[in-house]
């Protein structure tokens, strides 16, 4: 098995423990359910367009840091000029857990996205519950059924989705009007090794109707620009703000050697 197999296997026994535990009802009953949510697609284009996740650690890189609190490290995140700020909620090997979702609403007034491994329209109850925008779905561990099962059900609440992709035959399967950004993934899920030639190399094949995201390896703002010249408009960093002692400050000065007007 590989991890992303493992990490797949995982997350559909820890659902139906969850489900046994809360109910769809208690979900939808949530004080954050009814609220208007704010469009990340938006969002992006009308900012530097970065996406600045928490992220505490990875299978591929241990911890990265567990020192600061979601409520912190997101409030400096909006203060240093992100779009929008990206959640991990996967506790087993990332570190996150649901309630950083909640803990992120409460602390700013950016979309946020559940960055999660979504295989079941309970955990898009949950996102929806918890205070998220917009949710994350993974073209490697669904099927083209699931994805428009997924996707439309999330429209339905009125949350936006991004569809990750790793390569053109995931491209060509996921391919519908019910998601709203596209989101290349340079780091390929099996051995966990990054590469920005992904993104490049699948931008023409995504159609203009979607917001064009590059996800993973973003290390400095001259990828930013290559990316940029392929059609890019969101970029979404993680570990580059987080790996360091002030995230949010990272992300500021990040965005200001992209523009430096803006500050």
């Amino acid at each position: 098995m590989t991890i992303l197999d493992k990490i797949i296997a995982d997350k559909k026994r820890e659902i139906q423990l969850k489900k046994s535990i809360i109910s769809t009802k208690q979900l939808e009953r949530s004080d954050l359910f009814e609220r208007p949510v704010i469009s990340i697609s938006k969002s992006i284009r009308n900012s530097a367009g970065i996406i600045a996740e928490h992220k505490r650690r990875s299978p591929s890189k241990k911890v990265i840091n567990d020192i600061f609190s979601v409520e912190e490290v997101t409030r400096n995140y909006e203060i240093g000029g992100a779009a929008a700020v990206s959640i991990l909620t996967d506790a087993k090997y990332f570190g996150g857990s649901i309630e950083d979702l909640q803990f992120a609403r409460a602390s700013v007034s950016l979309p946020v996205l559940r960055k999660e491994f979504i295989v079941d329209p309970y955990q898009i109850l949950e996102a929806k519950s918890h205070g998220a925008d917009a949710i994350l779905l993974i073209a490697a561990i669904l099927t083209r059924e699931e994805i428009s099962e997924l996707s439309n059900f999330a429209q339905s609440l009125s949350l936006e989705v991004l569809l990750e992709i790793h390569n053109q035959e995931e491209l060509d399967k996921s391919l519908m009007s019910s998601l709203d950004l596209i989101g290349v993934n340079n780091r390929n899920l099996k051995t966990f090794e990054v590469d920005l030639a992904n993104s490049l190399g699948l931008s023409e094949a995504i159609p203009d109707d979607f917001v064009k995201i590059s996800e993973s390896g973003i290390q400095a703002p001259k990828d930013v620009h290559e990316l940029r010249k392929y059609g890019f408009e969101g970029f979404l960093i993680g570990e580059n703000f987080m790996k360091t002692d002030n995230p949010g400050l990272s992300l500021k000065n990040f965005i200001a050697a992209l523009h430096p007007d803006t500050l």
